[in-house]
């Protein structure tokens, strides 16, 4: 019997600590030690595959989010595995040896559901793209052949740079993604110097509606809103959206609050593949 990508799923799905291909074939006997290494070798599951599987199931609604982001499968224990490089983890807070992998999720907040849509691995050695580069091909994609609607992109802080947002610009999409507190800003239209968004001063109706703000390397004139969100008591974010009519600062909140469910899908499949 040969093993499928079916066998190998509901297998990591029922081990609980062991997800070698060893324990594997030992709990399978229709299934040889090297038929599953063969499998493992040679099967590849492709973004397109991905897609294909889930297209039918995706619930489309113009409320929805398109939710990039990107997580490291830990390998620290791996020493000749294809992919495996050394990177920073935000799980574990500094460098480990693992394998990138840049994912796209579409969530629906009207069914509070959400889908994984599209992926990318990590492997600048090998294609010369960074992980910006791959956002920007899956969200072409999105835009000119899944055609999915979806009312905003949301990203985290890594990716909020100017080369991203003026991409979703000029799509003519909106965007939400949290900036550094060290990112320069300029609230007085040129007529003081950049400071940093962690330095503003903010008054009650800033506080409510938030601010337009430049960003420093933008283009003259151009302007984003800017919220101040505190998350806790030890964390405050500062929420940028090309979105300058969003004037509600619990709106704005509540939309990036849908960033969770990318992190979520992340510890899941950590889970799964004990990474």
């Amino acid at each position: 019997m040969k093993p499928t990508r079916l066998n190998y799923c509901q297998y990591l799905l029922v081990s609980q600590v062991n997800y070698t291909l060893t324990n594997f074939a030992d709990h399978t006997q229709e299934m040889s030690h090297d038929a599953i290494n063969r499998f493992l070798r040679n099967d590849r599951v492709t973004s397109s595959a991905v897609w294909h599987q889930v297209r039918n199931d995706v619930v489309m609604s113009p409320n929805a989010y398109l939710v990039f982001d990107d997580t490291v499968l830990d390998k620290n224990a791996s020493h000749c595995i294809e992919l495996v490089r050394r990177q920073y983890s935000g799980n574990a807070h500094g460098l480990i040896k693992g394998i990138g992998v840049v994912n796209c999720v579409y969530v629906n907040p009207d069914i509070d559901a959400y889908w994984v849509i599209d992926f990318r691995l990590y492997d600048p050695d090998g294609d010369g793209k960074t992980k910006l580069d791959h956002v920007q091909e899956m969200l072409t994609n999105v835009v000119r052949h899944k055609c999915l609607p979806f009312a905003a992109v949301l990203m985290d802080t890594w990716y909020a740079s100017r080369q991203m947002m003026r991409f979703i610009e000029a799509l003519h999409l909106v965007y939400y993604c949290p900036l550094k507190g060290n990112r320069l800003v300029d609230e007085t239209d040129g007529k003081a110097p950049y400071v940093h968004v962690s330095a503003l001063n903010w008054s009650e109706q800033d506080l409510e509606r938030g601010k337009l703000i430049k960003i420093k390397d933008f283009p003259k004139g151009h302007r984003v809103k800017l919220f101040r969100l505190v998350v806790s008591t030890r964390r405050t974010d500062y929420v940028v959206t090309n979105d300058v009519t969003q004037n509600s600062s619990l709106d704005a909140d509540q939309v990036c609050a849908w960033r969770w469910k990318i992190e979520q899908f992340h510890r899941e499949a950590k889970q799964l593949t004990g990474g």
